[in-house]
């Protein structure tokens, strides 16, 4: 049975929604196993171009089963409207292709509200957030206060813990940040209007991904955000809260005992960096603008414009270190096309010293990018489905960025649609 994990080398928005979306043709079912709807991953084909924050990005394709699993902060608000949006569009989502694990926890309204409360209170030193309420959800759930998906077969054994959860919850709502309590009525309604409706979803999912790997099934397990994001590994505390690292795939899926056959990590050709944080290589001016124009570089889920710069070597090693990764995906590399000259930062500078490691999350911002240039190309290559029919010096660049991190591209993207793709094999990785 095959096993693989999509996940993000950097600090997100790589594109591994695309990657996802054309990998999918290969597998029986696709698990989102972590993160929730803030963030968007980006899906153009024959349907149309979509931006999904819930869904997985396997949902597009006729025969595949997809499933939220138990480390999904599931916003059945959200999720709803996400199932809407693609009907319209001619992409039916039904409990044949989607499941809910009845073990994953819903995020509920207040923790959205606390999100900004927060934000608010920070000022200007705020995370970051996108107000989705991911990081109250997360520390709710690692206190045992959340409601799992499973209790709405169980109405008032619901409706019993809810009130139980607003009492406590609204002691920090009023005392701490002087907000208007959450009432029964409202919660009661909200549970009726988004939450019934997504009852014919949930099952349990850990069975049927037991079932599923004694009978052969090909998995795929897809990540939220990257390395540099993840709880444990990121750029703590400008991270998520939860853990977006290939080795979770198993126990947030829902399937504990899954080993994973193969991990593909996604590295766009340049960075980008949504939200607050250290971003080491960042660029300024009318040269980062020119880059995020021609890469589109604006939030799928908020718009907010990226910040970009240069493919940052040292910290694309350090994710491709701690994801695991046994093959690497390169998407965008059409953006750099018509560009003389491609800076590349190979090393950071911190103390007046240059190091190739990644370093301690607290000195980060301490470091200065170290920038090396190389020869760019002219020629537009979104038509280029083979690796020889790549310009040199766009084979020399990805040569030298993989050797720099250790691992090869199998895949390189030149476009966003589904097959503007080249997959090397053989003598070309």
């Amino acid at each position: 049975m095959a096993c693989t994990a999509i996940v993000g080398i950097n600090w997100g928005d790589e594109g591994k929604g695309r990657m996802v979306d054309l990998l999918t043709e290969e597998y029986d079912i696709v698990v989102r196993f972590q993160g929730g709807g803030n963030a968007g991953h980006t899906v153009i084909n024959e349907f149309g171009k979509f931006a999904l924050h819930l869904l997985p990005s396997g949902v597009f394709r006729k025969g595949v089963m997809n499933i939220l699993g138990n480390g999904v902060a599931v916003d059945p608000e959200n999720l709803l409207a996400e199932i809407g949006m693609l009907a319209e569009k001619g992409v039916k989502v039904t409990p044949e292709n989607l499941m809910i694990s009845d073990r994953a926890s819903l995020l509920l309204p207040w923790h959205r509200k606390l999100d900004e409360l927060e934000e608010l209170r920070l000022k200007d030193k705020k995370f970051g957030s996108t107000k989705q309420g991911i990081a109250p959800f997360y520390s709710d759930k690692y206190q045992k206060k959340t409601v799992l998906a499973g209790e709405l077969f169980y109405p008032e054994k619901l409706k019993a813990h809810l009130r139980d959860l607003l009492e406590w919850k609204n002691l920090t709502l009023t005392g701490v940040y002087g907000a208007e309590p959450v009432t029964e009525e409202e919660i009661g309604a909200w549970v009726d209007s988004c939450c019934k409706p997504l009852v014919p979803y949930i099952a349990d999912t850990q069975e049927y991904l037991w079932d599923a790997q004694q009978d052969g099934k090909r998995i795929l397990f897809e990540a939220q955000l990257g390395s540099l994001r993840d709880l444990d590994y990121g750029i703590h505390p400008y991270t998520t809260s939860s853990n977006t690292l290939a080795s979770y795939a198993p126990v947030g899926s829902g399937l504990p005992a899954a080993k994973l056959e193969k991990v593909v990590g996604v590295v766009k050709a340049y960075s980008t960096c949504v939200g607050e944080g250290p971003f080491v290589c960042e660029m300024f001016g009318e040269e980062a603008e020119a880059l995020r124009q021609a890469g589109n570089e604006y939030g799928a889920k908020t718009g907010r414009p990226r910040r970009v710069g240069p493919i940052d070597l040292v910290a694309t090693r350090y994710g491709v270190r701690v994801q695991g990764a046994t093959e690497l995906a390169l998407t965008k590399l059409d953006v750099l096309s018509g560009m003389d000259e491609i800076p590349v930062c190979v090393r950071y500078e911190l103390d007046g010293k240059e190091t190739d490691k990644f370093p301690f999350p607290a000195v980060l911002g301490d470091c200065k990018p170290v920038i090396t240039k190389v020869k760019g190309w002219k020629q537009d290559i979104s038509g280029c489905r083979t690796w020889d029919e790549l310009p040199e010096e766009t084979k020399a660049y990805v040569n030298m960025v993989e050797k720099a991190i250790g691992r090869p591209f199998v895949y390189i993207s030149v476009g966003p649609e589904r097959d503007s793709i080249i997959r090397r094999t053989g003598s070309e990785v």
